[in-house]
């Protein structure tokens, strides 16, 4: 049963990740549908395999094991990923926007991995949100 809760999770976590990518790949942006997928898909797969080893060692004597430093270095390398997207261009700087993306799908991702669901798929609509609504708003208000 634990193994189709895990297809499951990683299922969503690419589904909810591409959702994202689409609207970037859509914008012809650096990182798109695979970027989006693989970054949500890779930090489910950390967080589900961080919580099987916390249950597995769970209550033996002299182990301890803490969740949230996997959290913590998904987002470390979600950082070093990030920043490889960013450019300075004279007085321009490209792929903010993309790294913010990247950042908010791992955190998709890890709650897909942790079993909430309702929060991974509300903010990925939420974030859809972001970067399609105030993308226009943007090219209205501030850029002509």
């Amino acid at each position: 049963m634990d193994e189709l809760q895990f297809i499951f999770q990683l299922i969503l976590a690419v589904l909810l990740g591409g959702f994202i990518g689409f609207e970037r790949e859509y914008k012809k942006k650096e990182a798109g549908l695979q970027t989006y997928s693989l970054v949500a898909l890779g930090s489910c797969l950390f967080t589900i395999i961080a919580f099987e080893l916390f249950n597995s060692f769970a209550g033996r004597l002299g182990s301890s094991f803490d969740l949230s430093r996997v959290i913590q270095a998904v987002g470390i390398g979600i950082g070093f990923l990030g920043a490889g997207v960013i450019f300075r261009e004279g007085r321009s700087i490209e792929g903010l926007t993309t790294a913010a993306g990247l950042w908010v799908v791992a955190a998709i991702g890890i709650a897909v991995g942790a079993n909430l669901y309702f929060l991974a798929i509300f903010t990925a609509l939420l974030a859809f949100g972001v970067l399609t609504g105030f993308g226009l708003l943007e090219k209205k208000i501030f850029k002509k």
